[in-house]
């Protein structure tokens, strides 16, 4: 069996066109964009909370102030609900980019959004058993520097790793199908490139990553992609 080809290449039959995220593509942009808010909102407090507690994070410290033990709990409560959003954001976007996906971005885009979602979970579990050591009369300073060391390196090193490559993706998603505004891919690439440089080093620089995810569903709730025929 033969297959026919036109002058330029492509397979006889097969439009040459770029297809693009139009509306009938994005017709759940409403639910992608509620699910984006909550999880910007509750992993922006999360992270605000965390830092503010943790300024002062050596073990006599934590121990002796109660309210910010308190204030670290309450801000690993909120990390589930955010994640929940995130993977349903996650399942929204890529559900209604289902006919322009490629095997590559399907692979990047989703990989990396469920490994910064798993590394986030498990940071925030091992933190939350390490803040229960501290209830014990005479907590082990090694178990507790250990853990300390170990989640910083999982959250803010990997996990923030992973959320760079995502906001890669989307923002190349974005400028392949013109489905958000220029500006606010470029931004995507910006703070991907933030994430990968700064975030180690300078824990306040991620939350320009729960900050890109508002923005963007900010965006989608409210502009309305154009509809094909304009294009």
């Amino acid at each position: 069996m033969t297959m026919a080809f036109h002058a330029d290449g492509e397979p006889a039959g097969m439009s040459a066109t770029t297809p693009v995220g139009t509306a009938r593509f994005w017709r759940s942009r409403r639910s992608a964009a509620v699910a984006g808010i909550i999880f910007g909102v509750l992993l922006l407090t999360a992270m605000v909370m965390l830092r503010l507690a943790l300024s002062e994070d050596s073990l006599q410290s934590l121990q002796s102030d109660a309210r910010r033990r308190e204030l670290i709990r309450l801000s690993l409560h909120l990390v589930p609900f955010a994640g929940i959003a995130f993977l349903w954001f996650i399942g929204v976007l890529r559900e209604q980019i289902g006919q322009i996906e490629d095997r590559l971005f399907s692979t990047v885009f989703l990989g990396s959004g469920l490994l910064f979602l798993a590394m986030l979970f498990v940071g925030a579990v091992t933190f939350s058993s390490l803040l229960e050591t501290l209830s014990r009369p005479n907590p082990d300073p090694e178990v507790w520097a250990y853990g300390r060391n170990t989640t910083r390196m999982l959250v803010s090193v990997y996990a923030m790793r992973m959320a760079a490559v995502f906001t890669l993706s989307v923002s190349s998603l974005a400028l392949r199908t013109s489905a958000l505004p220029r500006w606010v891919a470029a931004s995507g690439f910006a703070t991907a490139a933030v994430l990968l440089i700064a975030a180690g080093a300078q824990p306040w620089t991620q939350l320009v990553f729960p900050s890109w995810v508002l923005l963007v569903s900010l965006t989608i709730l409210f502009t309305t992609p154009q509809p094909a025929n304009e294009r």
